[in-house]
């Protein structure tokens, strides 16, 4: 029998901490180290020892990191793919990280960074073409399309399925020539332009694609390792769970304004809301109640407080807002 020698897997775990403060969604990132300047998420390998279990691994690494105790946590996916954490050449064990998503509330004291290099962002900063809540977001017909466009026609043209598969893809990702603009394929996006060699990400991994241009426009701020395909991949989950689990309540406050929730909505799906049509959406849910007491704190006249009503848990199996953006 022939021994193959086989390279040594490590299991990593990495967390996508969201927050919301300011009316931006923000991402909870921790600083590289000295020989890597960039940011990414915060992550450590799994200890069968240490750890009963993946979550308690991630609980860990994340509190030794950045000094915060996590909340809501659920898993996300499994990362894999070979090249997009080791470095060409890297005899280093190859790393299968799994990624979770965490929800967490700025406004407490005990969710808020307490070590050196880890601090919350706004997670746009790393996909600007994701918000569309002012208007379609001007980078996407000045730096996207021209390149994407360029990339589907090109190297193709030996196959006439390949080329069309290319080109329906831009079209059904990012909306071109009538297509709905779908939030929640944030991944799918990431990937087109990472196959593209339009990212830094797909030029560090030295990806064909990147390397045979000669230039590239900057799509937004690049991360450690697969760090930026972990946080797409936790933008899309939050995204539909929106619409069917009430998520957005792990960002709020106890007690809110209908003003606060929405703008938390339009924040992290990244779409404008019809006000109307959004307070319709949300007393036909029944997933909110008044408080009877009215905040100052508007900038204008009170507003009524609400707050969070858990009984709609048992009362239906998905209780979330099925929101449509005007876009």
């Amino acid at each position: 029998m022939i021994e193959k020698n086989l390279t040594p897997i490590e299991i990593g775990l990495t967390a996508a901490i969201v927050s919301f403060d300011g009316n931006e969604p923000l991402i909870l990132t921790a600083s590289g180290s000295d020989s890597d300047k960039l940011a990414g998420l915060p992550f450590g390998p799994f200890d069968a020892v240490s750890h009963r279990t993946f979550e308690i691994g991630l609980r860990a690494w994340v509190e030794e990191q950045t000094g915060l105790r996590l909340g809501y946590v659920e898993q996300l996916y499994t990362f894999g793919d070979r090249g997009r954490h080791a470095q060409r050449g890297d005899t280093d064990a190859h790393v299968a990280s799994v990624g979770y998503l965490a929800l967490t509330r700025t406004a407490d004291n005990t969710s808020k960074p307490q070590v050196a290099g880890a601090t919350f962002e706004p997670w746009y900063r790393y996909f600007p073409w994701e918000d569309w809540r002012e208007q379609r977001p001007a980078i996407i017909e000045k730096d996207i399309f021209p390149a994407l466009n360029e990339w589907a026609a090109q190297s193709e043209k030996s196959s006439a399925q390949r080329a069309l598969g290319r080109q329906d893809r831009v079209r059904l990702y990012f909306g071109t020539e009538g297509e709905h603009w779908d939030e929640e394929r944030v991944l799918d996006r990431y990937e087109l332009l990472y196959e593209a060699g339009l990212i830094e990400e797909s030029r560090r991994d030295g990806r064909p694609a990147a390397l045979a241009r000669k230039s590239a426009p900057a799509l937004g701020v690049p991360m450690r390792f697969d760090h930026r395909r972990i946080l797409a991949t936790a933008i899309a989950r939050l995204r539909a769970k929106l619409k069917y689990r009430p998520v957005v309540f792990e960002l709020l406050p106890p007690e809110f304004t209908l003003t606060d929730l929405q703008r938390t909505v339009e924040a992290i799906s990244g779409r404008h809301l019809h006000k109307q049509n959004f307070r319709r959406l949300v007393e036909a849910g029944a997933l909110v109640e008044p408080t009877g007491e009215m905040s100052t704190q508007t900038g204008g006249r009170p507003a009524a407080l609400f707050h969070f009503r858990r009984e709609v848990l048992q009362e239906r199996p998905a209780p979330g807002l099925r929101v449509r953006g005007r876009r």
